[in-house]
């Protein structure tokens, strides 16, 4: 779909075609992220752009174990943290110091199409586990899909594509849940919550965080929406310090981040996350963006769950193959992402992290497609 929108766009013009594919925010960062930038920039000390310990900076990690202590409900330090390349760097760390080859990690549909990869990456396999109608979490489907090769399960709340968030009782439960299967099997499962969306919530809607209900939790998230800083590969894991083997995880993080080829976090951008803990962007434009959507949507007649957090809408498709309900989008000039790539058929994904202009443009074709191909 990139690469489409790249074509469309150079024979029809950037103005004529509403592209909706792709998670990369046009929102900019803070104005107190880009007073650190500048910061950091006009620091003239010695050394800033070396290399840092593997882990990343100290006085980096133990800034985000602090203000990440109270939403955890235990106290962090910075031994319970590393500073990684993004989620997805922090996702491959992980992995690839928990995985034997064999491992399985359940994921839940749909799902980060990624996460395939990053399981395939370190000899595991990621065992896709349906929701329910929903996108919430089915507790029979995990206990089904739970046994002794399991290894990991990878949450990922707000969900990137339904915009679901679970809540407390269903993390809860989650947790309870593979408490029972580990203490019967006597061998831990992990739990690892993959929550770069964490702060981009609607409504009131509550993010809770593993950490405060299963002990033997990883924790990985990055900068790259909440502050918007998506291009300099900034994040974090935090391992819950009473978590099985905590110690030879951190140990094994730390080594992965130099032998898969990251070495360390940017030093630059370490550096000004340390200064920005707690700095959001402006989660009421997101809610703007989503509530219009969400109206013009349902207007025109889609079946969708109403986004809880993130920016994606994952309506149903008018049509049983949504690859081809998503060609006949690309038509009218409206680039989705068939949702097969998500490990769920018929339905489709929305990107709504982008300008008003492009959001408001793609209505007429969304409109057009629906009553061509689904309307009737």
């Amino acid at each position: 779909m990139f690469e489409e929108g790249i074509r469309l766009k150079k024979e029809f013009g950037e103005e004529n075609v509403f592209d909706l594919s792709l998670g990369n925010p046009v929102m900019e960062p803070p104005a107190a992220v880009r007073k650190a930038l500048v910061e950091s920039a006009r620091d003239e000390a010695r050394g800033l752009h070396r290399y840092t310990p593997n882990a990343g900076l100290a006085d980096v990690r133990a800034v985000i174990a602090e203000s990440l202590s109270p939403e955890c409900k235990v106290k962090l330090s910075l031994d319970d943290v590393v500073m990684v390349c993004g989620a997805a760097g922090g996702l491959n760390i992980t992995l690839k110091t928990l995985l034997d080859p064999g491992d399985e990690v359940i994921i839940f549909a749909p799902y980060f199409v990624e996460y395939l990869f990053y399981a395939d990456n370190h000899g595991g396999k990621a065992v896709p586990v349906p929701t329910r109608d929903d996108f919430r979490l089915d507790f029979a489907a995990v206990k089904n899909a739970l046994n002794e090769k399991t290894k990991a399960v990878i949450i990922n709340s707000p969900n990137n594509p339904t915009g679901v968030v679970y809540r407390r009782d269903e993390l809860r439960e989650l947790a309870r849940i593979l408490k029972t299967h580990s203490n019967q099997r006597g061998e831990t499962v992990y739990l690892i919550s993959d929550d770069p969306y964490k702060k981009i919530t609607f409504d009131g809607v509550e993010a809770p965080n593993i950490m405060e209900f299963y002990a033997h939790s990883i924790y990985i998230t990055s900068h790259s929406k909440d502050i918007a800083l998506a291009g300099e590969r900034i994040g974090f894991v935090a391992v819950h310090p009473r978590c099985d083997a905590a110690a030879s995880i951190m140990a094994g993080l730390i080594f992965c981040n130099r032998v898969l080829g990251f070495v360390n976090a940017p030093a630059f951008i370490q550096r000004v996350a340390k200064q920005v803990q707690g700095v959001t962007v402006d989660v009421k434009e997101y809610q703007r963006k989503r509530d219009y959507l969400y109206k013009e949507l349902t207007r025109i007649g889609y079946e969708v769950v109403k986004p809880q957090g993130a920016f994606y809408f994952f309506p149903k498709s008018p049509l049983e193959d949504e690859v081809m309900f998503a060609k006949k989008l690309a038509e009218k000039k409206v680039l989705v992402v068939p949702g097969r790539g998500f490990g769920l058929p018929g339905f489709f994904r929305i990107s709504f992290c982008f300008a008003d202009a492009v959001i408001a443009g793609a209505v007429a074709g969304l409109e057009q497609a629906y009553a061509e191909l689904g309307g009737s």
